[in-house]
């Protein structure tokens, strides 16, 4: 009877082992880095969410509804309307009850910052998302003549504003978005509170489903010629 020669590991057997090893070591590697740079790489994707761009001299200053509580859009607005960028505030928000609004709450604040009553316009609506009150703000705009529009509304949520409103005001007009610091989103340490993830997550969410809304939709803003971007 035969001997059983016993087993050696083969080339390719020893080539998986030392390819599985170099493969954790990588992935271990990786993270470690990952873990490293986490700060900075969630700070690029928390100021990806703010566009605020220089403002210029304009028609209107249109603050978006639902502001914070401390009323942080609205006292950017007054701050653009004493500094004589545009003669009117738009006070754009929905309506809380048949008797009360949104926009009466940012004419109370906006009053509070200086800015005289005449000045202020209030468009109530019955939007649910930026996009409906950008449908709506449109023919509103339009009818005034307004085509110059300094848009107001929180950081985190100026990206996606600034996507839908370009596609959405008439043709032709100017947008400039400026961004009122928010309170409840700080770009650069949004992963540090429960509200700045929410507000982080729900922007995300929020552009997926613009991009998908207004897929066929163009760009009909022009271009100022002269409003630069600057970080926030």
């Amino acid at each position: 009877m035969s001997g059983v020669s016993g087993r050696h590991p083969s080339g390719a057997e020893h080539g998986g082992i030392f390819f599985r090893l170099f493969f954790w070591m990588f992935l271990i590697f990786l993270l470690c880095v990952l873990y490293i740079v986490r700060h900075p790489i969630l700070r690029m994707a928390g100021e990806f969410w703010v566009v605020n761009e220089t403002p210029i001299d304009s028609d209107a200053i249109v603050i978006l509804g639902d502001d914070n509580y401390q009323g942080d859009r609205a006292a950017c607005a007054a701050q653009l309307f004493k500094s004589h960028f545009a003669p009117r505030v738009i006070a754009s928000g929905p309506y809380l009850r048949p008797y009360a609004s949104i926009p009466q709450l940012e004419a109370h604040d906006l009053a509070s910052d200086g800015v005289p009553a005449s000045a202020i316009v209030s468009f109530p609506h019955h939007a649910d998302n930026t996009h409906e009150e950008a449908m709506a703000l449109s023919p509103f705009l339009a009818a005034h003549g307004w085509k110059r529009i300094l848009l107001v509304t929180s950081n985190y949520h100026t990206r996606r504003s600034e996507y839908i409103f370009e596609r959405t005001l008439p043709a032709g007009s100017i947008l400039t978005v400026v961004a009122a610091p928010d309170f409840e989103y700080d770009p650069n340490h949004w992963w540090g509170t429960r509200l700045g993830v929410k507000r982080f997550f729900h922007e995300s969410v929020g552009m997926v489903l613009s991009i998908w809304e207004l897929r066929n939709a163009r760009v009909r803003t022009a271009e100022s010629g002269w409003a630069l971007r600057f970080p926030s």
